[in-house]
């Protein structure tokens, strides 16, 4: 995602000019001014000019190598010497959509050849490109690809080609065919406006649009942000080349579209957005894949064509980003609805253009820390991964050779002047030659852990990876023009400024004072001049990048955790989030070295604060920092699954005939209850063990029945998969936390054990302790009884309700009478076998269960369902702050001997327990009414 700008000879144009000419120069003086200050450590001119002449050697492996094995193909597969065709080749999904059999690489690198000084290769491609290229092929291509690589790689072929022409040398045939080409293609695009948002389709059919019954698409209802926000540059420059209007006015009817949906509160933009409705699909935000190019083309939208309301809306947004995005020198995506919660714990290597961007705002010191960071895990792993982690592991390990890193590198070094930056470049393109050259080109990395390779090498890269390259280690005499007149397209292809001034058809109306008031004071209206940022201070940037020289070092999961290592314990992993237990001493106390306190609310849940001065060190401050983030995640997690819809338990036997709902909470795997309308119907059995964490000991009680079972000591997913094994149709998980309730505590989903859960194909289901008590009294009482699981409550079975009253008169004395003698003992028997398992683990040491094992099903920081108790206290209840069965073996233990003794020593007369009952019938057929 790239771009930089400069100024117009002349001083022309609007007011912004001006000062963004400031800009332009201020960068060059900055350049010039630090890279000869003495003690800068500056690059001599004869290494920059090697490298340069390296990155040309590079770029003419590459592209002769297309032309070569690949032409008139849209790529090259640089491991088998071969074109990539659409159609020829195994389908690589959404990836595909890029190629439209328009020799894609080609015309994606014509201002490249340009800026390279390669004229005769760009008079002689262009001739190409208008005899080969064919725009009406019946093939469905992504809007947002054709449009940056495509129509920008035309336009920006156009303009330096006008260039060429004006100065006399080259070109003096060319009479705007690329121009004409470009119009041919953005009258093709404009089928996917065809919506009443004004957002376009995320794809349209060259030959027939999206509507025609050949199109094969037209019927998608959602697109990313930046897919639909990443057009106005290019559309606006074709309307302002061509004359027709037509373009720009639909570019900017889609950008006031997502402007207007924006997060009123927060002032972000989701990353997915439904193209008819406006409705938000994926609410999390960040600067990176999915949104990233839509920020910088507001920004680039005012440079390029003078309208205010594009900076407001950027410095908008900006604000916005820097106060919840950003989290230096990290930028973590966050909920649009609650910024304060970040949405992942990991980054996509897309955000690396975002420091080139703070570079063109003029906020240069986070820029500088971010791109020490991701400066720091390329040396790490040689190359950025697609995506990475908070504490720098490989999150997803390819790299198809992006340049974004390379973007920002070269604008940091115009703003800075800093030659740091030059040596940077140089790792890159020694990189490049070492992990990815090979014989016909350069090959993606598959995997930058291993250095496996992928047979791809995407246009971008000659269009972006070289052309920066070369820009950083250019001179200004080395250019055959000013680059300072143009701007960059987040493909990176040139448009000149002048055309701010030119075909003006559309009204500057300021849209955005339609939606919100801003305060101006706060906003830069001008691009500030380096010269001010950096008054002649060689040491400035390194002064920023130097506390982050170990970053990644420090984070690495390989290393010893600094709190851990003072309490004697060796090398060990950091303590994770998803790990902690409240009852474990030492996490306690890795905590406390970490300035991470817990304060027990009067509620039972606990509360989780991080003070840094507090902290041991700095380094275990940093290790609390980590700690705290993972925590919010896993308790938005835990948010968003508390939002799902309940499910119902339904007792359907002898007395209650469906009258008694006890509200569940779903689980994650197994059946889904809202798919199968009819739910699941049978008799419950007690399991043994209670905990269902192995083997089930009495299967022949339990097959073809639904399992009641206890919370705590393994995984859901465990437990199902062993009443599973043997034979049930269903399992019941009851909390052991005494006194829960669906009244007072949120549900939530059950989670699985980060495995397949494919293999689960019964329902489960989680009832809290009050309803749990509710169907183990009723067995007690009563010889069978039979539930069912469903979605949503049935009607009443008042056919068998009937039938029951009438056999109740005639002998309800003597029912009564055999259901006591037949079911108590069964149940004495089941309970006093079932506690007593949970006594011989209660002599067991808690700290000797491994994470692995620990019921951690949900993700709380602060959550009634996670309470661990002391040894000696059974009612002593202490939240843990994570996964919300991490409960120790005592509590559950004690909570199974309660049971037990509470069941020995009841003993009530029916017309008590039927009254009772009707109790408990009224309050959940009103519980039915309002929940379900």
């Amino acid at each position: 995602m790239n771009g930089t700008a400069g100024g117009q000879p002349g001083g022309r144009g609007p007011r912004w000019r001006r000062p963004w000419r400031l800009l332009a120069l201020g960068l060059l003086s900055a350049s010039s001014v630090l890279a000869a200050a003495p003690g800068a450590g500056a690059m001599s001119k004869e290494e920059k000019r090697r490298l340069g002449n390296q990155v040309l050697e590079m770029f003419e492996h590459a592209y002769s190598n297309y032309m070569e094995h690949a032409y008139p193909a849209d790529e090259l597969m640089p491991l088998t010497c071969r074109g990539r065709v659409r159609g020829q080749e195994p389908s690589r999904g959404d990836v595909d959509d890029a190629l439209g059999k328009f020799s894609l690489t080609l015309i994606d690198t014509l201002d490249t050849l340009v800026v390279l000084n390669k004229t005769k290769e760009f008079e002689e491609a262009v001739k190409k490109v208008i005899k080969d290229v064919n725009l009406d092929n019946d093939i469905v291509v992504s809007v947002f690809e054709t449009n940056i690589r495509v129509l920008g790689g035309l336009l920006g072929g156009h303009s330096v080609a006008i260039m060429l022409k004006e100065k006399g040398e080259y070109m003096q045939w060319y009479n705007g065919e690329l121009l004409h080409m470009a119009k041919e293609l953005g009258y093709k695009l404009l089928p996917a406006f065809n919506t009443t948002s004004g957002l376009p389709y995320p794809r349209v059919n060259l030959k027939f649009g999206v509507r025609h019954p050949e199109a094969r698409t037209g019927t998608e209802t959602d697109t990313c942000t930046a897919c639909a926000g990443t057009l106005i540059l290019e559309f606006a420059a074709l309307s302002r080349f061509t004359g027709t209007s037509i373009f720009e006015e639909y570019a900017r009817k889609a950008l006031d579209f997502i402007w207007e949906k924006r997060q009123r509160s927060s002032n972000l933009v989701g990353v997915t957005i439904n193209i008819h409705t406006g409705d938000w699909v994926r609410k999390d935000s960040g600067v990176g894949a999915g949104i990233d190019s839509y920020y910088e083309y507001l920004l680039k939208a005012y440079v390029l064509l003078g309208d205010d309301s594009f900076l407001e809306r950027f410095n908008t947004h900006y604000d916005a980003i820097m106060r919840y995005i950003s989290q230096p020198p990290l930028l973590l995506d966050v909920h649009i609805h609650k910024p304060m919660l970040n949405a992942r714990t990991w980054m996509d290597s897309l955000l690396a253009f975002f420091p080139g961007l703070q570079v063109l705002k003029g906020d240069i010191r986070p820029a500088i820390e971010t791109h020490e960071m991701l400066y720091q895990v390329i040396k790490k792993h040689n190359f950025l991964p697609e995506a990475f982690t908070t504490d720098f592991r490989v999150h997803w390990a390819q790299h198809p050779l992006r340049p974004e890193f390379a973007e920002s590198t070269y604008f940091l070094y115009k703003a800075t002047g800093d030659p740091y930056y030059l040596e940077v470049g140089k790792t890159l393109i020694e990189n490049l030659n070492k992990y990815a050259r090979v014989p016909c080109g350069f090959a993606a990395m598959k995997d930058v852990r291993t250095g496996s390779h992928e047979d791809r090498m995407d246009s971008f890269f000659l269009a972006e990876m070289f052309k920066y390259l070369y820009l950083l280690f250019a001179d200004k005499e080395d250019m055959i023009f000013d680059i300072e007149d143009y701007i960059f397209t987040t493909e990176a292809h040139l448009l000149p400024l002048w055309l701010s001034t030119t075909n003006q058809t559309i009204s500057k109306k300021n849209t955005t004072m339609e939606y919100t008031e801003l305060d101006d004071s706060n906003f830069d209206w001008t691009c500030p001049n380096t010269q001010i940022l950096f008054p002649n201070d060689p040491m400035f940037a390194q002064s920023i990048r130097e506390p982050l020289k170990n970053v990644v070092d420090k984070s690495c999961p390989r290393g010893i955790s600094r709190a851990e290592e003072n309490l004697g314990s060796g090398p060990k992993p950091p303590l994770r989030a998803r790990d902690f237990m409240a009852s474990n001493p030492e996490h306690l106390e890795i905590l406390k070295k970490m300035g991470v306190s817990l304060i027990h609310l009067k509620d039972g849940r606990v509360q989780l604060v991080q003070h840094a001065v507090q902290a041991a060190s700095s380094l275990d401050a940093e290790d609390g920092l980590r700690f705290m983030q993972e925590m919010i995640e896993l308790s938005s997690q835990q948010q968003k699954e508390q939002q799902l819809p309940p499910r119902a338990v339904q007792i359907v036997s002898h007395p209650f005939f469906g009258r008694v709902v006890l509200t569940a909470g779903p689980a994650q795997f197994g059946m889904d209850l809202s798919k199968h309308k009819a739910g699941t119907r049978g008799f419950v059995a007690t399991i043994k063990p209670y905990n269902g964490c192995s083997e089930i000991t009495n299967p022949e009680a339990v097959k073809d029945k639904i399992a009641l079972m206890q919370r705590g000591q393994c995984m859901f997913a465990e437990k199902a998969r062993n009443i599973q094994k043997a034979g049930a149709i269903g399992g019941i998980v009851i909390d052991d936390n005494e006194g829960s309730s669906s009244d007072t505590a949120p549900l939530f989903q059950m989670a699985g054990d980060g495995k397949n859960t494919d293999d689960i194909t019964i329902p489960m289901l989680f009832l809290f302790n009050k309803e749990g008590n509710i169907i183990l009294d009723a067995i007690r009482e009563y010889e069978a009884v039979e539930v069912l699981l469903s979605d949503k409550a049935k009607d009443r079975d008042l056919e068998m309700e009937n039938m029951d009253q009438k056999l109740s008169e005639n002998d309800s004395h003597k029912q009564n009478s055999e259901e006591e003698a037949t079911s108590a003992p069964q149940d004495v028997v089941a309970v006093s076998e079932e506690p007593e398992e949970g006594e011989s683990s209660d002599v067991a040491d808690p700290d000797t269960l491994s994470p692995a094992h620990a019921d951690s099903d949900s993700i709380s920081i602060s959550n009634q369902d996670s309470h661990v108790a002391g040894t000696d206290e059974a009612s002593a209840q202490e939240p843990a702050c994570t996964q919300e069965d991490h409960q120790p073996q005592e509590q559950k233990t004690e909570t199974e001997s309660n049971s037990r003794v509470n069941w020995d020593n009841k003993v009530q007369p029916m017309e008590s327990i039927l009254a009772d009952w009707n109790e408990d019938i009224e309050a959940f057929e009103m519980m039915e009414k309002d929940e379900l």
